[in-house]
């Protein structure tokens, strides 16, 4: 497709920050300076994280920043029939496979390699082909097998050239919960496609994610778009911003008198008020 098509895609498991308005602004300019389309996607698939105030706060939170898009809001959590008709594909392909160990399971084992991330140990890997005669995902994790060795690249377009080797550097991975809810690995990949997605604006914390996918749009036949991740926002002591974190809210800062200029700027004044929790 010649058309840009962005997306703003929040997960409402909390208030958004100065950080999503941070990336959420660069995902809105860059659409706007190509006279492209934006998405808007809610990324509600969490029933247990994912509360119905925080859905109805990201939608104003990013209005009163003056964020416009033309097509949604789309709702993650409506969309579970199309998750299950990938993991049919992805299952049929033997590339996925079911798997009883937990995130816990794997932090706790003694042969997984002790870097950034545990790596699924590889001697828990089932035969290739397990699970191809399940027609359900129910009560297992299923993960996606990396093709060991390989080097998955891309050009990103703020951070340059990217890789990781799969099986070194990042191992089999969850596409599907035990408890019903596709992975959002597994979740984006399927939604950036069927909408039409062009260029994937986030984090550079979502770098190795972006490999993680990578492997699924090859597996599925489909496109992958242009990705541009943005670096993190920080406090004043160096800290990421984060929900859990108690970062001060987009909300916060507007009750407290900042314009969404300066929230979107991230000039001294948003940014005192941010580093002081």
């Amino acid at each position: 497709m010649s058309e840009y098509r962005g997306r703003l895609a929040p997960t409402p498991t909390g208030y958004l920050h100065a950080g999503h308005a941070a990336t959420f602004g660069t995902a809105h300019q860059r659409a706007v300076e190509r006279a492209g389309m934006i998405v808007f996607r809610m990324e509600d698939l969490d029933p247990a994280r994912c509360k119905p105030e925080f859905v109805d706060a990201a939608l104003e939170d990013l209005s009163w920043l003056g964020f416009r898009w033309q097509e949604g809001p789309f709702y993650q959590s409506q969309r579970t029939g199309q998750y299950l008709a990938a993991w049919r594909i992805l299952n049929e392909l033997g590339v996925i496979y079911p798997c009883t160990k937990s995130r816990k399971d794997v932090e706790s084992a003694p042969f997984a390699p002790h870097e950034e991330e545990k790596l699924f140990p590889m001697e828990w890997r089932p035969s290739i082909g397990f699970g191809r005669d399940f027609e359900k995902p129910d009560g297992f994790n299923w993960r996606f097998r990396v093709p060991d060795g390989r080097r998955v690249t891309f050009t990103d377009g703020r951070c340059g050239d990217f890789a990781r080797m799969a099986g070194t550097e990042f191992g089999d991975f969850v596409v599907w919960r035990r408890d019903g809810v596709p992975a959002y690995e597994l979740a984006v990949v399927v939604d950036d496609v069927a909408m039409d997605i062009t260029e994937v604006v986030r984090g550079e914390d979502l770098l190795v994610s972006t490999c993680r996918q990578l492997l699924i749009y090859e597996a599925l036949a489909a496109r992958a778009p242009a990705f541009y991740h943005c670096p993190l926002v920080r406090d004043a002591k160096g800290e990421r911003l984060a929900k859990r974190a108690g970062a001060l809210s987009i909300r916060a800062l507007r009750d407290a008198g900042v314009p969404p200029t300066d929230v979107l700027a991230g000039t001294p004044a948003s940014r005192a008020i941010s580093s002081s929790i």
